[in-house]
């Protein structure tokens, strides 16, 4: 048998969000190994891609493949998939992986995918270059909320640049974090330490299932957004920077966002 690890993104949304080659290289290993921790796979489980595939697969957690040895030593003596939704690449856990395989002198072939990172400006119509750095907020604990989510994404604004946040996923216990958990974060965390980042007149975006038939998109203020049907997860938001007057006109046009963003520019 060839040893080979290949590293192949499904995309965001069904079984045939992945390319053509992705599909076809997936289709000649020997032994497929899925993480869906980091991300979900809209529209699809894991016997819809098995049967797309014609293999079994063997589904593992976060800590299996940052602690486990076998994914490596199955792909010394065969050809070894290793699927994840979206982009492969994204996760630091799968770019340690692909870093032994390296070490171990283990072939590599990489086959990414549709990501949140590309698809969910582009939904919204903002531009990707103006975006600052990526935010994940942790659900909200009792005695447990870090302040550095609420730093970042009031460094993005105080630089006019437009901030993804990430809301979390705990998939051992089917949990995700929608998008109204989130702004209750982002409302206590103004709360806490009240430096401006959220007013009444905050502009903020809602993505819900990016990428597959049932996307929805919003924009609006924190009292319209605390109304509103968003949709089931999985949920992804975007606190606007500066806004150009295109993305005004998008966000007004594709999202809902109320005319008064227009007539501001």
């Amino acid at each position: 048998m060839t040893s080979e690890l290949i590293f192949a993104g499904l995309g965001l949304s069904g079984v045939d969000g992945m390319t053509v080659q992705a599909l076809n290289a997936l289709k000649s290993c020997d032994k497929i190994y899925a993480e869906f921790y980091t991300s979900s796979l809209l529209d699809a489980d894991v016997k819809d891609l098995e049967k797309a595939l014609g293999k079994g697969i063997e589904v593992v957690y976060r800590w299996q493949v940052e602690e486990s040895e076998e994914i490596i030593a199955d792909a010394k003596r065969m050809r070894v998939g290793f699927v994840t939704a979206g982009d492969t690449m994204l996760a630091t856990t799968h770019v340690d992986l692909r870093i032994q395989a390296a070490e171990e002198g283990i072939p590599v072939r990489i086959f990414h995918g549709i990501s949140i990172f590309g698809a969910c400006p582009t939904s919204l119509g903002l531009q990707p270059y103006k975006f600052g750095r990526t935010v994940t907020l942790p659900f909200l604990e009792e005695d447990y909320q870090p302040k550095s989510p609420y730093d970042h994404i009031m460094e993005n604004k105080r630089r006019g640049l437009h901030t993804m946040v990430l809301l979390d996923i705990r998939a051992d216990e089917l949990m995700y974090m929608t998008a109204h958990q989130a702004l209750e974060w982002l409302l206590e965390g103004e709360k806490r330490w009240g430096e401006g980042l959220i007013t009444d007149r905050t502009l903020i975006c809602a993505v819900s299932q990016v990428g597959s038939p049932n996307e929805k998109l919003f924009a609006g203020y924190p009292e319209e957004m605390m109304k509103a049907d968003l949709g089931t997860p999985l949920h992804t938001l975007v606190i606007p920077g500066d806004l150009h007057f295109m993305e005004s006109f998008a966000l007004v046009r594709f999202a809902g966002a109320p005319d008064d963003i227009i007539e501001d520019e």
